[in-house]
Formats: C-alpha cells, structure tokens, sequence
C-alpha cells in the first residue's frame, strides 16, 4: 500500500470524528463509539494490529480514562461544595470590588488564574476548574467550556510545572544518534533542551499575547445580546495588558529559569498586576458589558446544572474565606509539583499498575495520590471545615456531582481507548520491504505530510503537534510522539533542530483546544451534553490563528533570520544525493547548480568543492577526471564540504 494511501486510512477515523461532530453536530455520546470501532477495525485491518494488542490498548485507555473522571469529579464536587456553603456568592460578591464586566473576568478568572492552574497542574484542569468557576460566576455553560478550552494554550507547553518539555520532549527526543551528535559539538542535553524552551517561550510570548483578546471577541460575538466582535475590541488596550502581563514574566523566566516556571510565575504575576489595574479602572472602558438575561439564553448555552445556585441557607461567607479553598488548590498543587520538594516523589510512589497487559508491551498504571484529584478533595474537605457545613450539605453536593459525570463517563470511556489504539498501532506485525514494522498511524500521517512539504516544513511543524494533541488530547503525549520525528525533518532539511521541536511543542500546545476528549471532559464539569461539536466549531478558530501565526514565525527565523542549530555549526564533510542539480561542462569540468538535496550517511570525505548551504541554488565546478554526472539523482563517487 502507498503511503499516501496509508496516511489517507490513517487520517479516516479523525475525518469520522470531525464529520459527525462538526458537520453533523452527532453528540459525542454516539459519534465517539462509531470513531473507537473505526479505528479498531482499521488497526486490525490494514495495520495488522492483533485483537489481543487492541484488548490492551483499550484496558491501558480505561486506565487514563479513570484518571479524568476522578478529576472531573473533584472539580466538580468543589464547586457545588462552595455552592452550598455560600462560598459561590461570596466569590460573585469579591468581583463587584474589581470589576462587574465580564470581559475583564475573562482576562481574570480565565486567562490568569487558569494559566495560573495549567502551570500547577496541567493536563486538563484548568478547564476542569475554571469553567464551573466562570458559571457561579453568570457565565453561560457554553461560553464557560469556549473559554477554557482556549486557556489550555500558551500556558501549556509548560503545564504541571514543565511536564510536556521535561517528559513529552527529553523522552521523546530520547536516541543514540541525537546523544552522539551533542557528544560531538560538545553540548548537553540540558543546554539542548533549555535552547528548545527559549524558543518555545519566544513563540508562544508573540503569539499568547493576544489570547485574552480573542477570548473576549468570541465571548462577545457568540455568546453576547448583538452577537457583535467589536464589543469584544472595545477593551483592547486592557485585553493587551493582560495578555503582556502573563507573556512578558512567562518569557523572561523560560530564559532566565528554564521550563519547568514560566506559566506558574507568568500567571501569579499577571494576577497581580492586572487586578491591581483592575480595581483601579486602568485601560477598563466606562461601559460595562454583560450577557443578556438568564432567560433569554438558547437551551444549548446551558448545561445540567447550569447557572443554578444551590441553596446555601443564607450563609454569607467571607469573601477571603470564600476564595481560601482555590488558594489551597494552588498551593497544593505547586507544593506536589515541585520536583526540588520530596512530596511529589511520595505521592508518585502509591502506583497501581497492570504491567504486560494480556501479555503484551502495553502497560496501564495510575498514581491517584499525585493526581490533581487528590488536592481537589483536599479542598472539598477544608471548605466543609472552614465553612461549617453539614452534612445534609455534602451529601446534596456529591449526589449533584456524580449526576453531571455520568454522562462524560461514557464518551470517555470510548474516546480515551480510541486515542491509545492510534498511538499504538506501531506494534503491528505489517512488515515493511525494506525490514521493519510500519510506524504507528500518528507518524505515519506526519512522515506523509513531511514529504510533500519540503523546505516550508517550517510552516507546517505545529500543525503536526496540533495534531498529536487532537489526537491524544495532550502536549506531553504529542511531544512523546512526534520530538525524534521533527527533529530528524529539520536535519534533513540542515535547518535548526531545536527551533522545529519548539514549534513541535508549541503547536501541541495550541491543539489542546480542539482536544476531543479535552472538550468533552471540560463540558462534563458543567453538565454541558451533547454540544461537543459546537464547542469545536468556535475552538477551531484561535487553534488556526495560533498555528499560522507560530508556523510563520519559524519560517521567518529559519529563512529570515538565518537561525542555525548548534549541531549544524560546525564544518562537516558530508556524501550528498542531488535531488534537484543542473549542470553543464566547462574546460576545468563539471559546472552545476545545487538547488536542493537530502543528506546521505557517508563517511567524511574532502574530494569536493567547499560549499555554504545556507542560500540556495549554489553554483561551483568540481575539476575532477572523469566529471561526475550531475543530471542524476545520486552519485557515490562526489563528496561536498558543507558549510551550515
């Protein structure tokens, strides 16, 4: 089979998936059942993947699976918990000091404090956190899952205290022939790596500036009375500050400290400042905006137990009391994350593991202690204490709680499996003519794309990360898979490997918000059923922005600005096929022009002409007897001294 025909049979389970929930608006409910039994059927099919591999790729996804309900539910829990006790009114109540408008609660609520989140905990809890918190606050359960969707962005690549860059690219770029490389220039993997977060944090501090900004034109244009985007640009000046706020401390401490700080110390500091200008009325327009009446809403903006305020028997909180249970969560969740703290490795060690599963390579495992999880509970119990409730009270919330998970339940439960057979699909028995097995379904949609690109690769780097997250639903996951993959591109292509792997990441980062299994968990904490697809249709615009406007500017540094790699700075001999060489003869031998070319493994070699590969086409004469033959596509006997 071809491989474009291959990428086309890989790519059809992702194309099912968007028809019928974008095209079709299926629910999610019945769309994802069909989308796991295509990709099984496929896996089995055309990748030859045995019943007994796609058996433990789905029981490794139930694993995961549980991981997400767990905590969907505590996120869950603590907001109806807060709602009982009056905690929610004295959180509404705390904003009237700051600001009644709603797009500087968006700026706030969404992009600060759940960078802030992303930054402690990642993989999912932002949306997890701050979508409930934004319907307590009169927010519509649609425009609630919109917006945090959108906050799993900039503040991704470097989530749970740097995960996605620590695990997702040092393992995934993980290869003796990377580690001789920088053995030879004389580099360690961690300068290698901390070049890759400096450029992440420069991409991502252009293109996150204008986030906040696009979350309140979305707002306003979807969600708002006049469905109107200039309602959305009227606050601009402060939708910027915001935005540069967060970017300017996020950029500086990926450069000045590495990757596992930029979001958590970029949101606390934007927190600050932009609540501080906030309450003072810096750059905040004279108009207040806010959503029409409650009753005015479509049934499609309100999910289960959208915008209903328990009954808290008229207990009025004090507004710090109110807010301690999300300030214990982040300190939580810092304290657990910090790799120079030791609780962290105590809690990874309670691990609940079925290793080998059915007797394959296939492994499922949980930690649930170091889940967010777990300091989600932690806070559920210190609001019973602080609050005073009862038990009457706790109970109402849990009942509540479980009513909404039911429903996500089930979409995961197909969804979380479906995104584990694609990933494993490398263990297959198809064998290939020239000896090994064919590439999981992931790579081999990359490896097409990668080839019928050419040098613009640059352009398309974070679509391919986009990708992986759609997928996997996941930066980490994505950078796991497709790390080696971009690199070995950009030294096919002599242009800079460390700048292609941090578009890699940040792309990763900007397809969380078209995740599938992100959207549904993030609807699930609201009750929002069965608007997946809608969710998706607005979500898709800024992961097209942030795509385009990240792929542009990998392509002006690698072309523009002439970024090299240092693995590719100094002089190497290297043997050559032509891929695109014209020529003629002249007296002293052959004349050519060298276009493009691709690299060979060949011994060093200095039979040839010295020649700077940075700007093409290249003309040289080689004096030899006999000339080589250009016009052909490869020649063994033609050795070129490269100069990147």
């Amino acid at each position: 089979m071809s491989s474009s025909l291959l990428a086309l049979v890989a790519v059809a389970p992702i194309l099912l998936a968007g028809v019928l929930l974008v095209g079709f608006r299926v629910a999610a409910k019945y769309a994802m059942p069909a989308v796991y039994i295509a990709a099984a059927a496929l896996a089995w099919a055309v990748w030859r993947v045995d019943a007994r591999h796609i058996a433990a790729s789905t029981i490794q996804g139930l694993f995961i699976t549980f991981d997400i309900l767990l905590i969907i539910f505590g996120a869950i829990l603590l907001l109806k918990t807060l709602e009982h006790s009056g905690g929610v009114s004295a959180i509404r109540r705390s904003f009237h000091g700051v600001s009644d408008d709603r797009r500087v609660q968006i700026v706030i609520v969404a992009w600060l404090f759940g960078s802030f989140i992303e930054g402690a905990a990642g993989f999912g809890t932002p949306a997890a956190v701050a979508a409930p918190l934004m319907v307590a606050l009169g927010f519509p359960a649609a425009a609630a899952v919109m917006i945090g969707m959108m906050i799993q962005s900039t503040a991704v690549t470097f989530g749970a205290v740097g995960t996605p860059i620590l695990i997702g690219v040092t393992e995934g770029l993980s290869s003796p022939e990377l580690s001789a490389r920088l053995a030879a220039a004389g580099i360690s993997f961690a300068e290698y790596r901390q070049l890759i977060t400096v450029y992440a944090v420069g991409l991502h501090g252009i293109a996150g500036t204008l986030m906040p900004t696009l979350m309140v034109m979305m707002t306003t244009r979807f969600f708002g009375a006049n469905r109107s985007w200039t309602e959305g640009l009227s606050i601009l000046p402060f939708a910027i500050f915001g935005g540069l706020a967060f970017t300017v401390p996020y950029t500086l401490t990926g450069i000045l400290l590495g990757p596992e700080f930029p979001s958590l110390i970029g949101a606390a500091v934007g927190l600050m400042l932009v609540t501080f200008a906030a309450r003072r009325r810096f750059l905040v327009p004279r108009d207040t905006w806010d959503f029409a009446a409650p009753d005015e809403w479509p049934a499609g903006w309100l999910g289960l137990e959208s915008n209903k305020v328990q009954d808290d028997d008229g207990r009025r909180v004090p507004i710090g009391l109110a807010w301690a249970p999300y300030a214990l969560l982040a300190v939580l969740l810092v304290i657990t994350r910090l790799p120079q703290l030791p609780v962290g490795s105590l809690f990874r060690s309670v691990r609940i593991a079925w290793v080998a599963i059915l007797g394959t390579e296939v492994t499922g495992s949980t930690t649930p202690l170091y889940l967010p999880a777990t300091m989600l509970l932690v806070a559920v119990a210190a609001t019973w204490l602080l609050h005073r409730m009862n038990g009457r009270q706790i109970v109402g919330a849990v009942r509540e709680s479980s009513r909404v998970l039911l429903g996500a339940g089930f979409v995961l439960l197909f969804t979380v499996p479906m995104v584990r057979i694609y990933i494993n699909s490398g263990l297959n028995d198809y064998a290939l003519d020239g000896g090994g097995l064919l590439p999981s379904m992931p790579i081999v949609m990359a490896t097409w794309v990668a080839d019928n690109v050419g040098g613009v690769w640059p352009l398309f780097a974070p679509a391919v990360g986009a990708l992986g997250a759609f997928i996997a639903g996941s930066n980490t996951v994505s950078n796991l898979m497709f790390s080696l993959f971009q690199h070995g591109v950009a030294m096919q292509l002599a242009v800079s490997g460390a700048l292609v792997v941090a578009l890699q990441a940040v792309g990763a980062a900007a397809g969380n918000m078209i995740a599938i299994h992100n959207v549904v968990a993030a609807s699930a904490t609201v009750g929002l059923l069965g608007q997946e697809g809608s969710t998706l249709r607005k979500t898709v615009l800024p992961t097209l922005y942030y795509l385009l406007v990240v792929g542009t500017l990998g392509l002006v540094s690698i072309y523009g600005l002439k970024i090299q790699d240092p693995l590719n700075r100094e002089r190497q001999e290297v043997g050559w096929e032509f891929s695109r060489v014209d020529s003629g003869t002249s007296a002293t031998g052959e004349v050519g022009k060298l276009r493009s070319y691709v690299p060979l493994p060949h011994l060093p070699c200095s039979n040839g002409p010295l020649l700077d590969i940075r700007e093409l086409p290249i003309d040289f004469t080689i004096a030899s007897s006999p000339a080589p033959d250009l016009r052909t596509r490869a020649t063994s006997d033609l050795c070129l001294t490269l100069l990147p």
